[in-house]
């Protein structure tokens, strides 16, 4: 267990390790709900063009 001085901010409780897995964790899930959110509108374009 890592020294309690080495956590970020004021209510996080992270280690820069935890700090650096969860950036990571959270801009993987953005970019593949990006990803399913771009398809989605293409495929409805597709179905039925809204201009």
């Amino acid at each position: 267990m890592s020294d309690p001085d080495d956590r970020f901010g004021l209510r996080t409780y992270l280690t820069p390790e935890e700090a650096k897995e969860f950036h990571k964790l959270f801009v993987s899930s953005f970019i593949g709900f990006t990803a399913v959110a771009i398809i989605a509108h293409i495929l409805v374009w597709i179905w039925r063009p809204w201009l």
